[in-house]
């Protein structure tokens, strides 16, 4: 893969990213729990100089690094996630596998919190040589509610930030490669509960009942024709029903059924058009088979979107530093990421670095997704550069 120079971190730095990576992967925790992991990245930050980490969201930190160069005083935020996932590993080959029982950073963020503390330190050592101020985030809670991107909206810790940077890995990459692209780049992920209530009644006499069974059937089918004729083609719309539980016996019509799923788009517009058509659907399923619904919407993590500017300096940062083949003009993902609280705030950017390579080729949120420690430092070397671009733009 092609590597850049590994100037702005010394040995026993770029040492200290490693030694994180390894920790985290070996002792990762669920969202809302990472207590380890916060006290050993401050322990890290403290150790080479870095003082005064702010806690955010119980177990996240944030520090700034301030510029005492003179100069323009802009302000960049860098977002690095901590969580784990409620997943086996099944990578025996890893000598820093997961110690724990049910449990693996099987999305990366074991390498994205060690970005984020290269960063950290780079610009710590590099403070001298810029003005302004570069804000390091160790957020907590990507993969699960209460998300820490909200809270970072909620408190206003972006207040005074004039731009935001984050970064995920990608296995569908070649490792040494980097992606982004203007726009909305991932979905808005909100959620839904919904009670369906008919009526009791002996099994061979539906009809004097109300079966709450038929009524949730017929939601799940009406519900996609929200999608598939009410929504834009490119639109990337998606409404799923995770969960159903309802009924008590087999000869019993169901007096009451409770789904839950999720919402997904990527237009801020068409979001609230989806919140209130599947409230609709659900209702009127429900009124035409003589039941009730009621339904309950949860707001979760808005889209992602890029910055078409910022996506054009780091794609020329890319070319100029790693070479006009290393950049890759990415496809938009399904899924979502609660980034989209940053880019709600403040210009943003969110980059994929790739990982894909002979054994780690498996999708993250897998128990054999794996990635080279290789990445980790090219891949902070240019966070590095382009935020030096950013702050002297």
């Amino acid at each position: 893969m092609s590597t850049l120079s590994n100037s702005f971190l010394s040995d026993v730095e770029r040492e200290a990213v490693i030694e994180l990576r390894h920790a985290m992967h070996r002792e990762p925790e669920l969202s809302n729990a990472e207590w380890k992991t916060q006290e050993r990245i401050r322990g890290i930050l403290e150790r080479f100089g870095v003082t005064g980490a702010k806690t955010f969201h119980n177990t996240g930190l944030y520090v700034d690094i301030e510029g005492v160069a003179s100069g323009q005083k802009r302000s960049i935020a860098v977002r690095g996630d901590i969580d784990a996932l409620p997943i086996q590993e099944a990578r025996d080959d890893l000598p820093y596998r997961s110690q724990i029982a049910g449990v693996m950073h099987a999305c990366g963020h074991d390498m994205h919190g060690s970005i984020a503390l290269g960063t950290a330190l780079a610009f710590h050592r590099l403070r001298n040589n810029f003005s302004g101020k570069v804000r390091v985030f160790f957020q907590p809670a990507e993969e699960a509610e209460p998300l820490g991107g909200r809270t970072v909206k909620e408190q206003k810790l972006l207040d005074g930030i004039d731009r935001a940077v984050g970064f995920h890995i990608s296995p569908q990459i070649p490792a040494g490669r980097f992606g982004a692209r203007a726009g909305a780049v991932t979905n808005s992920a909100d959620q839904f509960t919904l009670t369906i209530t008919g009526k009791m009644a002996h099994g061979a006499a539906p009809h004097q009942g109300v079966d709450a069974i038929a009524i949730a059937a017929a939601f799940v089918n009406e519900v996609q024709k929200v999608v598939s004729r009410e929504m834009p083609v490119d639109d990337g719309a998606v409404v799923t029903v995770g969960t159903i539980h309802g009924g008590n016996a087999t000869n019993i019509i169901c007096p009451s059924v409770m789904m839950e799923g999720t919402i997904r788009t990527r237009s801020p517009e068409r979001r609230a058009v989806l919140f209130q058509r599947v409230r609709e659907v659900a209702e009127g399923v429900a009124a035409a088979h003589r039941g009730g619904a009621e339904c309950i919407l949860r707001a979760g993590e808005p889209a992602v979107v890029n910055d078409a500017e910022m996506v054009k300096r780091f794609r020329q940062l890319v070319h100029d530093t790693v070479g006009r083949d290393a950049f890759i003009e990415t496809t938009r993902i399904g899924g979502a990421d609660d980034f989209g609280f940053y880019a709600a705030c403040v210009p943003s950017i969110y980059f994929w670095f790739g990982s894909q390579a002979p054994g780690n080729e498996s999708y993250v949120h897998t128990p054999t997704f794996g990635a080279s420690d290789d990445l980790i430092i090219p891949t902070t070397e240019l966070a590095v550069r382009y935020i030096l671009d950013l702050l002297n733009a």
